[in-house]
């Protein structure tokens, strides 16, 4: 009989594109093509794109995708009610929202994706709950997946986790799936930054050295994409700098995205801290040199495939940005480099090892 995985909403609710539900999709996918598992997905309405070929019973109700809290709530709903019916053998979470820990005692596998909240509290709200929630996530698992070494010591440090719970698992890219780009307008030469610009994720720091850069480069231009529309701060920021027209912001499919990469002067990681840092791969892929803020994250996910400069230095990001800009040579370099670095995180290796966990708590 297949081992039966049931997986919730939280992350189909939330995203139409993003990192944590193409993951999940991805095991969905795995799980499809092996008959030694099954899966159930706890969701009746979604304008998640990777699960746009799943027959949601309401996936044609306008009304729900039009306003996603009403599409969480029947979700959480609907899920709450397979909880409790029980008819699955591993529960995976797609997201913290403790609401499952009362209503199951199957086993539950959790993912944890960064202890970014728990290294640096002061770069968020105070009463926001999902320090507490992943905390919660944590005690009740029965197995544990981090997404880098760097996570599972953070989770080590800041939880009271038994080690041997915990399994590295990385990322992974399916190195054999076409490279399919969808065509965007952009300018001839350009920085790309991908996802969110809040606190820690450096954005500020990376702005004031583009600022300087722009001075002897003034036809060079940065993209952002990803991380929601810009917001009153940032459209101030770049007022105050006078760099309107030469940062613009779009919104990308991950076609797109493929696109953005592929044409890139650069791509530049400047976060304090990160989880794993899948744009790194997405980069590679892409044959984009990569610049990185030097972390414990970043040097083991990426190894000597990138450029690095000191995480809080503006003048050390300047010089690194500066080194690519002027040297085609060493783009080229790393742009090959990142190709070979990107072998070793193959998907079918990331998901196979996923399913053993399945298997162990089955």
């Amino acid at each position: 009989m297949a081992l039966r995985v049931l997986f919730d909403h939280q992350k189909f609710s939330t995203q139409k594109f993003g990192g944590i539900s193409r993951y999940f999709n991805n095991l969905i996918q795995a799980i499809k093509k092996d008959p030694q598992f099954d899966y159930k997905l706890g969701v009746l309405a979604s304008n998640n794109y990777y699960i746009k070929n799943e027959k949601l019973k309401l996936q044609l109700a306008g009304k729900l995708l039009s306003e996603p809290s009403l599409a969480y709530r029947i979700n959480d709903i609907y899920c709450k009610n397979l909880l409790n019916a029980g008819h699955f053998d591993v529960f995976h979470p797609t997201y913290y929202d403790p609401y499952f820990i009362n209503r199951t005692r199957k086993p539950v596998v959790v993912t944890i994706h960064d202890m970014t909240y728990e290294r640096f509290p002061e770069y968020f709200w105070a009463h926001d709950p999902l320090t507490r929630q992943k905390r919660l996530n944590v005690e009740r698992a029965d197995h544990i997946i981090a997404i880098s070494e760097t996570t599972k010591n953070d989770l080590i440090k800041y939880s009271k986790v038994d080690p041997g719970k915990i399994s590295v698992i990385y990322h992974g890219m399916d190195l054999d799936e076409p490279f399919l780009t969808s065509a965007v307008n952009v300018p001839e030469q350009y920085i790309l930054f991908v996802g969110d610009r809040s606190g820690y994720k450096n954005f500020y720091l990376f702005i004031d050295a583009f600022k300087e850069l722009s001075l002897k480069h003034p036809d060079l231009k940065v993209i952002l994409t990803g991380g929601g529309s810009m917001g009153i701060a940032d459209l101030e920021l770049l007022r105050r700098l006078d760099l309107q027209a030469s940062v613009m912001h779009v919104q990308a499919s991950d076609e797109q995205l493929n696109y953005l990469y592929q044409n890139a002067l650069l791509f530049v990681y400047p976060s304090l801290h990160e989880g794993f840092g899948l744009p790194i791969l997405e980069a590679y892929q892409a044959g984009c040199p990569v610049i990185l803020s030097d972390t414990e994250c970043f040097r083991e996910i990426a190894a000597d495939a990138a450029l690095f400069f000191e995480k809080s230095d503006k003048d050390s990001l300047i010089t690194a940005l500066e080194m690519l800009i002027n040297d085609s040579g060493l783009r080229k370099s790393l742009s090959l480099k990142g190709k070979e670095r990107l072998r070793e995180f193959p998907l079918d290796k990331s998901i196979e090892k996923t399913l053993q966990v399945y298997k162990s708590l089955g």
